[in-house]
C-alpha cells in the first residue's frame, strides 16, 4: 500500500461564505422564482463536492450538470437534491440509469422523448430552443403528442446573449411564453445567471445561475452584489538571485533590469493558468503583488519576490485571480478562468 500522498504544491481555495452569499444574492434577485445552481464540469471547476453541499445548506434545492458521469458523486456527498442531467437520455441504458438513481434528464429532442416514455417514463425536464440552435425541442414540434406524454417538472429554455441587452432576448423570452402555454409541465425556467438582471418576465419559477455563483459577473450592474469565491494559490519551490541583464524562462522573454530576488512556484499552463498570463499575471504575499515574470511553462512560473524578502521556499503566495479583472488583463472568457483550472490543485 502507497503511504499518504504528500499535500500538493497548489491548492485552489474555496470561499464558501462568498459563494453562499452570491447564491442568496441571486435568489433574492429572482424575485418569487427560486435560485438553483449550475454546478456542471465539477462545479465550474471550484469543487462539485464542495459547492453542492454548501448551496443546499443556503437553501438551493435544484442543481445542473452536463453529463452522467457527474451523478454518482454529486448524489453520494448531498444525499436527496433535486438533480437534472442537460444532455438527456440518448441510449436506453441512460433512461434506466436515470430512473434508478432518482435523477431527471432534460429532454432535447424529440426521439430523446420517445425514448424516455418507451422505458416507462417518469419526472424529467424539458428543454425548447427559442434561438440558441444547439440543444433542446424546435418551437415547430410543440404540438408533437409525444412531449404531451411526458411528465414535465421544468420546461427549459436557454438565453443566447443575456449578457447583452439585445432584441434576441425578447424575442426568446416571448417563444418561452408561447412554448409554457402549449406544453403541461410545474416549473418553468428560462433565466441563466445574466438573464437574472434583465427582470421578472424571464424568471418563471426557477433561475439557473451559473458563472455568478463562483464570482463571474455576466452583466455590469450584477458587480457590486457578488464576492470573489476562487483563490488560487501555489507554493514557493525555489528562491534564487538573478543579476542584472540576465533572462528568465523560455525564448528570454524578460532581462532583469538590475539584479532581482524571484521565487519559481509549482503553477503553468497545465495547470489552467495560461501563456497568456505571461509577463502580466500577477500574485501576492502579504499584501505585497509579485509580478510574473518571463513565459508560463507547462508546470512552472516564476515571480518577482524583490520587494518580499520574507517569502522563502515552502511558502504560498496566491493567484490575483478576481475573475471579471482576469477575463478583461488576458482576454479569456469568465468561465474558461474557472473550468481551466486543472486536476493538480488540492481542493
Amino acid at each position: 500500500m502507497l503511504p499518504e500522498l504528500p499535500t500538493p504544491a497548489l491548492r485552489l481555495g474555496l470561499d464558501v461564505d462568498a459563494l453562499t452569499s452570491n447564491w442568496r444574492a441571486l435568489d433574492r434577485m429572482s424575485g418569487r422564482a427560486r435560485a438553483g445552481a449550475a454546478v456542471k464540469a465539477n462545479a465550474y471547476g471550484l469543487g462539485a463536492r464542495r459547492v453542492v453541499p454548501a448551496l443546499q445548506a443556503a437553501g438551493c434545492r435544484d442543481f445542473f450538470v452536463a453529463h452522467w458521469s457527474e451523478v454518482p458523486e454529486l448524489l453520494t456527498e448531498a444525499g436527496a437534491i433535486s438533480l437534472s442531467v442537460l444532455h438527456g437520455p440518448l441510449t436506453g441504458a441512460d433512461a434506466a440509469f436515470a430512473r434508478a438513481v432518482g435523477v431527471k434528464p432534460v429532454i432535447n429532442s424529440l426521439d430523446q422523448a420517445r425514448r424516455w416514455v418507451e422505458s416507462g417514463g417518469g419526472p424529467c425536464d424539458l428543454m425548447v430552443d427559442t434561438g440558441m440552435n444547439r440543444l433542446g425541442v424546435a418551437m415547430a414540434e410543440l404540438g408533437d403528442p409525444v412531449l404531451g406524454r411526458l411528465e414535465v417538472d421544468v420546461l427549459l429554455s436557454h438565453l443566447v446573449s443575456s449578457e447583452e441587452d439585445v432584441a434576441l432576448n425578447g424575442v426568446q423570452q416571448e417563444r418561452w411564453t408561447q412554448a409554457r402555454a402549449v406544453l403541461r409541465h410545474a416549473r418553468a425556467s428560462l433565466a441563466n445567471s445574466g438573464g437574472i438582471a434583465l427582470g421578472s418576465a424571464y424568471h418563471g419559477d426557477l433561475t439557473r445561475p451559473g458563472i455568478a455563483l463562483y464570482g463571474g459577473v455576466p452583466r455590469p450592474e450584477m458587480g457590486e452584489m457578488l464576492q470573489q469565491v476562487a483563490r488560487p494559490e501555489a507554493a514557493i519551490l525555489q528562491v534564487r538571485q538573478v543579476a542584472a541583464g540576465e533572462t528568465i524562462g523560455y525564448n528570454a522573454t524578460f532581462t532583469a533590469p538590475a539584479a532581482m530576488r524571484v521565487g519559481t512556484i509549482a503553477l503553468g499552463y497545465a495547470d489552467g493558468y495560461l501563456r497568456c498570463w505571461s509577463g502580466r499575471g500577477r500574485f501576492t504575499a502579504g499584501g505585497t503583488v509579485l509580478p510574473v515574470l518571463g513565459r508560463i511553462s507547462m508546470d512552472l512560473t516564476v515571480v518577482d519576490l524583490t520587494q518580499a524578502p520574507e517569502i522563502g521556499e515552502g511558502d504560498w503566495v496566491r493567484a490575483d485571480y478576481a475573475i471579471p479583472a482576469a477575463a478583461a488583463a488576458t482576454g479569456l472568457s469568465q468561465y474558461e478562468l474557472l473550468t481551466l483550472l486543472g486536476a493538480r490543485f488540492g481542493r
